[in-house]
């Protein structure tokens, strides 16, 4: 799609405002969380952490702030990275979040090459913009230059047949079925080849 045409897209897609700031992270749920879910006792997880019983147990009810060769121990002996033990606990990672978009619904818009339909439009601040396209079209001289953008894209052929123009790479032809997942910093343009208009599915990264 042209620039502003995408750059649009992207607009709408982060309309609902800022992100929340993060809570603070209790390291010592983290690790508690961490050893639960390997189901080990706290004998187990200190012998496997090379750490005194005590000391694993003061961690994790915050009662003492662990060196960094604590850390280290504490992440080899739960096989994980280090920078995983300050990764939020699973319950605050899952929200529950979900859109359903029927057939026939979705937002659509019409330019001179493409017909977008955004997916799963009622859902903010996503990581990913889903949306249907349909390839109106036919040559590489209905563009005005190069589509690019931040991010990457996925692009999933759903009816008829596209060529998929790439600044880097040889033209290639898509039918049903075919996929592609590339830079969209790339210069990139999108046609269809067949007598009707292909539809294509297109996911574009907006973190």
């Amino acid at each position: 799609m042209p620039p502003a045409e995408n750059a649009s897209l992207i607009r709408i897609a982060r309309a609902a405002g800022p992100d929340e700031p993060a809570a603070p992270l209790d390291l010592g749920a983290r690790v508690r969380e961490l050893r639960k879910a390997k189901d080990w006792t706290l004998e187990q997880a200190a012998q496997r952490a090379g750490l005194a019983r005590s000391t694993l147990s003061k961690i994790e009810n915050g009662q003492m702030s662990p060196t960094f060769d604590a850390l280290k121990k504490l992440a080899t002996g739960l096989g994980i990275g280090v920078p995983q033990l300050f990764t939020p606990p699973s319950e605050d990672r899952i929200t529950g979040r979900m859109a359903l978009t029927r057939a026939a619904e979705g937002a659509g818009q019409l330019t001179t090459t493409y017909e977008h339909t955004l997916l799963a439009e009622t859902l903010s601040r996503k990581k990913m913009l889903p949306y249907r396209a349909r390839i109106r079209a036919r040559r590489m001289e209905e563009f005005d230059g190069w589509i690019r953008h931040d991010g990457e894209e996925f692009l999933y052929v759903l009816t008829g047949v596209v060529r998929l123009y790439t600044e880097f790479y040889e033209p290639v032809e898509m039918k049903r079925g075919d996929s592609a997942y590339y830079d969209a910093t790339m210069g990139h343009n999108v046609v269809s080849v067949s007598p009707e208009d292909a539809t294509i599915l297109w996911v574009t990264s907006l973190a």
